[in-house]
């Protein structure tokens, strides 16, 4: 199992022995790019900016440490944030 195997169904920067989503929050899934499969926490986010593009920080991307990834909505509810490619 690889580590992009391992890390789907998770919650994207929660601790690695409690990473899986939890009751009453909500979560937008990542789809593409080096974090596919990830959950992201949105329950706290403004509804307006859930449908902006988010800088996610990763070592998997195309800038190793310290790089982040760009993930932005691919529908209208914010569900599902598809990858658009990766930043310094």
């Amino acid at each position: 199992m690889d580590e992009q195997e391992f890390m789907r169904g998770r919650v994207y920067g929660a601790d690695h022995d409690d990473a899986g989503p939890r009751p009453g929050r909500r979560y937008a899934q990542l789809v593409g790019g080096p974090l596919d499969g990830l959950l992201l926490d949105v329950t706290d986010r403004p509804a307006e900016e859930t449908r902006a593009v988010v800088a996610l920080r990763t070592e998997l991307g195309a800038f190793g440490p310290g790089g982040r990834a760009l993930y932005g909505p691919t529908d209208a509810a914010g569900r599902r944030l598809g990858w658009q490619g990766d930043t310094p």
